[in-house]
């Protein structure tokens, strides 16, 4: 079976600095997060998310049934979300290396590729 990307498929990078667990802010204006795509080099660790509604103020991002919104990580994967639910409406983004309450530093500056679908 085929699969259609919308055209308007949008990619922003965020970064984990050397010692650190929780990445750069991204803007997803107009967008939702539909997959992430780790590096070659990863220090063990699943990712959870900050959110923001104005830039400034970040929370722990949760589902509507109480549990932190997380991914399965692993070198050199593309994630994709199977659904983009907990993430409509999150306008201001940030990947957290590990969980709110377990962060997970990174043993060198990691780039991670955000890949978000126009809405």
């Amino acid at each position: 079976m085929a699969i259609t990307f919308s055209p308007r498929t949008e990619i922003e990078t965020v970064t984990i600095a050397e010692a650190a667990s929780l990445s750069s802010a991204a803007d997803l204006m107009g967008s939702v997060l539909v997959g992430i795509v780790t590096p070659a080099a990863w220090t063990a660790a699943n990712l959870t998310f900050q959110a923001s509604a104005n830039g400034t103020i970040y929370n722990n991002l949760y589902d509507d049934s109480g549990n932190e919104v997380g991914a399965t990580a692993a070198v050199d994967r593309f994630i994709a979300f199977d659904s983009n639910a907990n993430f409509q409406g999150v306008r201001w983004i940030k990947v957290r290396s590990g969980a709110s309450g377990a962060a997970v530093t990174q043993a060198a500056i990691r780039t991670l590729t955000l890949v978000a679908r126009a809405i």
